[in-house]
């Protein structure tokens, strides 16, 4: 089993660390580390060092030592961003604790119209938050030590800006009728960035595809079965992980 990774605001300066806060009790007090057991300290962004538990004190204080070496995370090829449309309830915690796993670097949120959930005001930067702090604790617990960056909501017109800067660009969707082809056979970038919207529970709107289009991103779809707004873009990010060579 790989070393468990914990998250700390900067990197250590030296060989040693005393891992406090919510990081230290939960190492020490969910995780139940002990001197001599092997753990990865990361800031979330790319660099990470690898140490030794030299001890456990109380409930929170965990000492780490042997960090001689800070190593930086190489940026993936191709980035792969998933533009999620607000799904109900709480899928929008499972679409991005499961995408974090798979590998996405960017997760976009997008009020779509036909989202029935809305993000405004003090609910809306409460849920960013519990998108943000999923990602987080996913990315720990997939011992990751480059997070998915989550953006702030973005509007339609947002998302086919995003759309058009991409190497890459398309819309999932279900309808055959649609001209869609599938994304298994797609013709996809060895680099740059690929960007995929995930619509919600009632579907991309005409005018939304239109506008998708016109930046460049057609539909395809997945496969014969139609997927939940929540597990659609994970298993998408699946399919491009393998394709493009970064689960190799």
């Amino acid at each position: 089993m790989t070393a468990p990774v914990f998250v700390v605001e900067h990197m250590p300066s030296g060989p040693e660390f005393v891992l406090e806060g919510s990081e230290g009790r939960h190492a020490v007090s969910v995780k139940r580390l002990h001197a001599g057991e092997d753990v990865v300290l990361t800031d979330g962004r790319g660099r990470w060092a690898e140490g030794v538990v030299r001890a456990a004190e109380g409930k929170d204080r965990l000492v780490v030592t042997d960090l001689a070496t800070v190593h930086e995370e190489p940026a993936p090829a191709p980035r792969i961003t998933v533009v999620q449309a607000l799904p109900k309830g709480d899928r929008g915690e499972v679409a991005v604790e499961t995408m974090t796993e798979t590998g996405v670097d960017a997760i976009v949120p997008w009020q779509a119209s036909r989202c029935i959930t809305q993000w405004k005001g003090e609910r809306g930067l409460k849920s960013l938050a519990k998108w943000r702090n999923t990602a987080r604790e996913a990315g720990k617990q997939s011992r990751r030590v480059l997070f998915p960056e989550v953006a702030d909501a973005m509007t339609t017109k947002q998302v086919a800006a995003l759309l058009a800067a991409a190497d890459f660009a398309g819309v999932l969707h279900e309808d055959r009728e649609s001209g869609s082809e599938p994304l298994a056979t797609a013709q996809l970038p060895a680099g740059g960035s690929i960007v995929l919207v995930v619509g919600p529970e009632g579907g991309v709107s005409p005018e939304e595809l239109a506008a998708f289009a016109a930046a460049g991103a057609p539909p395809y779809r997945l496969g014969p079965s139609v997927l939940r707004t929540s597990t659609a873009g994970t298993a998408a990010a699946a399919l491009l992980m393998g394709r493009t060579g970064r689960w190799s």
